[in-house]
């Protein structure tokens, strides 16, 4: 028995359906609704479980040479904490050092203890962990102690420039300029400083949504969080434009800027004068070349230059593993009366 219809012909109870366009792009479009309500599903279900921690992929299994790495990292980060402290420690025993370039090295010299204590502990912790986990407070914790040091760090090499500007341009105002009231103050102000560019540049980050976990690196930077959140806004590049202007293009001109006036003041004196200009601000600036490669590093992301992991890693804690370490011994070992202190400090019981 048959059945006829207007559109179709039954046999035997079984249709025979022919589809017209319309057949046809109703289906896409029912296709194209169901994609759109499982996306929105999917996004709803990554806002509703959220990320408490994130896994620092960069370490992977080291194996037993954990141990070899783990007591590397102490006794490295062990000798920038005696080190820059055997400094601070000089410089506040001796009275005839305290003058404004030496208590401003000594802020220098804090500043490498806090970017080192921000790191190698989480270097240390990481070593005997089978999951690499951080969890998310600690991570933005660790993230911003280590990111105010780098404004602090320039920003103290400026105040240590201007010091010796006003030292030896203007020679004859230098006690009035620089007297412990504006040496504090600067200080202070090199602190406040650095606190609010962090702030200002990445306190966005707390409240973002994360839809991933995986960081390929050994500690938590910024970037490669924000390559984490659900959604990426015009808003994480200008932040890093303004952490880059306030923290390090202002600083740094101010350091060009005092060092070409006293260059211009140096080729016009004596060799003698000539030659205490050099002995003062030779160790600053090599401390700002090898502070201005390492934020090159941190800036240009490393997996454009090299594709290997070691060396990435490696390029990427330049910064932390070098000028921490650099400080105390270039200053201490260079300033003749850094160095006459240690050794009066050192052997002052045999004598």
């Amino acid at each position: 028995m048959f059945v006829k219809g207007e559109n179709f012909i039954v046999p035997n109870l079984k249709l025979k359906f022919s589809p017209t366009p319309l057949h046809v792009s109703s289906f896409m479009l029912g296709k194209q609704l169901s994609k759109m309500i499982i996306h929105n599903i999917i996004i709803e279900l990554s806002f509703s479980l959220e990320i408490v921690s994130f896994v620092l992929a960069a370490y992977g299994n080291v194996g037993e040479l954990k141990y070899l790495y783990f007591v590397i990292i102490l006794f490295w980060y062990l000798s920038i904490c005696v080190a820059n402290t055997v400094l601070i420690v000089v410089i506040r025993v001796d009275i005839q050092l305290h003058e404004p370039m030496y208590i401003l090295l000594c802020n220098l010299c804090v500043n490498q203890i806090n970017v080192s204590t921000s790191l190698y502990p989480l270097l240390l912790s990481q070593m005997f962990s089978d999951s690499h986990e951080v969890t998310l407070p600690w991570c933005f914790l660790h993230m911003s102690s280590m990111y105010i040091s780098g404004p602090a760090e320039f920003c103290s090499l400026a105040a240590m420039a201007y010091d010796r500007y006003i030292s030896i341009c203007h020679p004859l105002r230098y006690n009035v300029i620089m007297n412990t009231e504006r040496v504090f103050f600067m200080i202070l102000f090199v602190w406040i400083y650095s606190f609010l560019s962090v702030i200002l540049s990445f306190s966005f980050i707390f409240s973002l949504k994360f839809c991933g976990t995986i960081i390929e690196n050994v500690y938590c930077n910024h970037r490669l969080i924000l390559r984490l959140s659900c959604f990426v806004s015009v808003h994480n590049f200008l932040s890093d434009i303004f952490f880059l202007f306030v923290s390090f293009f202002i600083p740094f001109t101010l350091i060009s800027v005092s060092y070409v006036k006293i260059l211009a003041v140096c080729r016009k004196t004596s060799t003698e004068n000539k030659q205490k200009a050099v002995t003062t601000c030779v160790p600053q600036i090599v401390s700002v070349s090898n502070l201005f490669v390492g934020s090159i590093f941190q800036c240009i992301d490393s997996s454009v230059i090299v594709a290997r992991l070691p060396v990435r890693i490696i390029l990427s804690i330049y910064l932390f593993i070098c000028q921490p370490m650099l400080t105390p011994f270039l200053y201490g070992f260079n300033l003749p009366k850094i160095r006459q202190s240690c050794k009066k400090l050192l052997f002052k019981k045999k004598q």
